[in-house]
């Protein structure tokens, strides 16, 4: 057996053990909201000792955040890419957000995540700013660069994304909400919400513009 065997089993158990955390922790919050949630819930739901969490985490404010670092950073990475891809129509990078948010979001628990900040960031300051900086201001930063490319190769309706980021990613705000709130009594066509939306991002043309 090799002399590292031991340490490295060691090191695995702890990735592990904090993991089942962070999805215990997820999973009390969306059921319970963050002010309800104690951490207690989360030890028992996650299979450790409540004294466990703070070998891991200073609290509950920085678990939150945690589990917004881990499961947000890997989206945003994916939309980044876009920003360093060879130039490809303003359209093609607006369908690939569109497409990330709805893969990535609207069908995973990462929307639990975005529900509770709606809810309950204006209670806790201190999630409202991290996920502003992590998350919100990160997204928009990546959705100016995509505009600014369509408007500096000429095209002048990208102005608008440009100067309001937030335009692009509003009826996916709207989406999470409405699965949260109504979806039981009226289903939301997501998809075709999503590609309604890209359409009138992109602006129609008019009928001599039509080839």
């Amino acid at each position: 057996m090799p002399a590292d065997d031991t340490p490295n089993r060691r090191q695995e158990a702890s990735k592990q053990r904090r993991q089942a955390i962070l999805d215990a922790a997820l999973d009390v919050f969306a059921a319970n909201g963050f002010a309800a949630t104690r951490l207690d819930e989360i030890a028992e739901k996650a299979g450790v000792a409540k004294g466990t969490i703070y070998l891991f985490f200073k609290d509950k404010e920085d678990l939150f955040e945690q589990i917004v670092v881990g499961a947000v950073s890997p989206v945003l990475a994916n939309l980044a890419m876009a920003t360093v891809l060879p130039a490809q129509p303003f359209d093609v990078l607006l369908a690939r957000l569109i497409e990330v948010f709805r893969r990535d979001i609207l069908v995973s628990k990462r929307k639990d995540i975005i529900r509770l900040v709606i809810s309950e960031g204006a209670r806790f300051p201190r999630i409202a700013e991290f996920y502003h900086r992590e998350v919100i201001a990160k997204g928009c930063a990546i959705i100016r660069a995509l505009a600014e490319r369509g408007f500096t190769e000429g095209d002048p309706r990208r102005d608008a994304l440009m100067a309001y980021p937030q335009l692009a990613v509003a009826p996916m705000l709207m989406a999470v909400i409405w699965d949260g709130v109504f979806a039981q009594i009226e289903p939301l066509d997501t998809a075709g919400l999503l590609e309604a939306h890209r359409t009138l991002l992109l602006g129609a043309q008019s009928e001599d513009q039509k080839p």
